[in-house]
């Protein structure tokens, strides 16, 4: 998440509960240390960061590292919270994923945190929620359940931050991996990490793949613009996996790619 007012890209270690701040000008990284693990992370109207983490959703200092609980989740949980962004409007728009790992089953769903501070759910049926974002004019909303390497495409409602007719927008199957972590270009290009399969996929609004951009390493995480000019395109990956892949080297590393010829869009930032 490129934070323009600060010059930084904020990224979080999930399994290391940590949320690094790295600064491109100067070549350094501020880490704050969280309690639990976290899975989200975007900015705030007025400084500061939301953030979800095991127990909830925070509202987090980027410079004490100070936590302030605003909507718990139960424990044990019926779903954990999993990758979200802000539409113009400053809502918040976030990811549930099954709390069953070893079993997944479609247990999460999209869920919206209103400025007021109210969670509504807006749809079900997920097993692992990744990719949200919405093409330039907000009209169309894609979201990904990885567990079935498919991102779907919704109506979205700007006015009310309803969702609606969700279809298959693309599969990565054919890029030999799960949709990750996601964002829309300047132009409306979708641009997905393929965990598993080693690769950006740079895909047209009409779902057909405009290229496939190979990284070193296979566990790539999330995707996101950055930079003065937001043509930068910084890339996490991660370092051990689930499925038992072996250690490469560069794994768990922050990548970026320069002269893509492509720009980004700055980040809302959530209103409450």
């Amino acid at each position: 998440m490129w934070d323009a007012e600060r010059g930084e890209l904020h990224y979080i270690d999930n399994a290391g509960w940590k949320v690094h701040s790295y600064n491109p000008e100067t070549g350094t990284t501020r880490t704050l240390d969280m309690p639990t693990v976290i899975t989200t992370l975007v900015l705030r109207r007025g400084g500061g960061a939301v953030v979800t983490l095991r127990s909830g959703i925070h509202f987090l200092d980027l410079d004490s590292g100070v936590l302030e609980l605003i909507d718990p989740l139960r424990d044990p949980p019926p779903y954990v919270y999993n990758d979200g962004k802000i539409d113009s409007q400053g809502r918040f728009l976030i990811g549930g994923s099954t709390a069953n790992f070893a079993a997944p089953a479609p247990d999460g769903g999209l869920f919206r945190l209103d400025p007021d501070g109210r969670v509504t759910q807006l749809d079900s049926g997920i097993h692992f929620s990744n990719s949200p974002c919405w093409s330039p004019d907000e009209k169309t909303f894609y979201f990904s359940d990885s567990w079935v390497d498919t991102t779907f495409a919704y109506d979205y409602d700007i006015e009310t931050g309803a969702v609606s007719n969700r279809r298959p927008f693309v599969n990565t199957r054919a890029l030999g991996g799960l949709p990750d972590g996601a964002t829309v270009d300047a132009d409306g290009l979708f641009w997905v990490a393929v965990y598993q399969g080693g690769q950006i996929g740079v895909y047209r609004p009409n779902g057909s793949l405009e290229r496939a951009i190979d990284m070193p390493v296979k566990l790539v995480s999330s995707v996101a613009f950055g930079g003065p000019d937001l043509d930068r395109l910084f890339v996490t990956t991660i370092a051990h996996g689930t499925q038992g892949e072996p250690t490469e080297e560069g794994a768990g590393a922050l990548f970026v790619i320069d002269g893509l010829g492509v720009k980004g869009r700055p980040e809302h930032r959530y209103a409450g």
